[in-house]
C-alpha cells in the first residue's frame, strides 16, 4: 500500500496551489493523509476528487467551513496498522511521552502544525511522522512531503521528499 503524507498546505495564502510534484504522487498513492491546515475548501475538494482514500483532519488555520467537513482527529486501519492524524502535538520537547499516552491504541501517528519534518518512535507509543510542508518551508532548507509504503502488516518505507524552490534566487538578468 502507498501512502502520501502532507500537512500545512496553506493554499493559498502561501502559495497559490500545490506543487505538481506532490499532485503527480497523489495520482499514484493509494491513500493521501492529510495533517490539517488547509486554509481553503478548494484544496480539500481536489485532494477528494484525485484521491483513491483521503485521512485528513482539520488544523489551527482552518475556518467553519472546513472544521463543518473534517475532524480533529482521524483514525483508520491502514494496511493491517493503526494510523492516527491530528494537526498539533504541541511543542517537540517530550513529545513521544505526550504521544504514546494520548495515542497508546495507535500504530503510526501522522501530525503537522511546525513545519518542521519529523520521525521518531514513542517509547512503547506510535511512530511519529510530520511530512513538513510542501507550500512554506519556514526555516528548513526545503519544501516537503512524505510517502510511505505498507506491505504485510509493516509500514517498509518511510521517505522525506524535498521540493524545489519555486522562486529562483539569486541576482536577476
Amino acid at each position: 500500500m502507498r501512502l502520501l503524507l502532507m500537512s500545512d498546505t496553506h493554499v493559498p495564502a502561501r502559495a497559490r496551489a500545490l506543487p505538481g510534484e506532490l499532485l503527480r504522487r497523489v495520482d499514484e498513492a493509494d491513500v493521501v493523509v492529510h495533517a490539517g491546515d488547509w486554509v481553503d475548501v478548494a484544496t480539500l475538494d481536489l485532494l477528494e476528487r484525485r484521491s483513491r482514500r483521503l485521512v485528513a483532519v482539520h488544523g489551527n488555520n482552518d475556518g467553519p467551513a472546513l472544521r463543518a467537513r473534517l475532524p480533529e482527529v482521524a483514525r483508520a486501519e491502514l494496511g493491517g496498522l493503526r494510523w492516527g492524524v491530528v494537526h498539533e502535538t504541541g511543542q517537540a520537547a517530550g513529545r513521544e511521552r505526550r504521544c504514546a499516552e494520548r495515542f497508546p491504541d495507535l500504530d503510526v501517528l501522522v501530525f503537522g502544525h511546525s513545519h518542521i519534518p519529523w520521525d521518531s518512535t514513542a517509547d512503547g507509543g506510535p511512530r511519529l511522522l510530520n511530512p513538513g510542508s510542501p507550500t512554506d518551508r519556514r526555516r528548513q532548507p526545503h519544501r516537503t512531503f512524505m510517502t510511505a509504503l505498507i506491505a504485510e502488516g509493516r509500514l517498509t518505507s518511510v521517505e522525506l521528499h524535498p521540493l524545489p524552490d519555486p522562486r529562483p534566487r539569486g541576482p536577476r538578468p
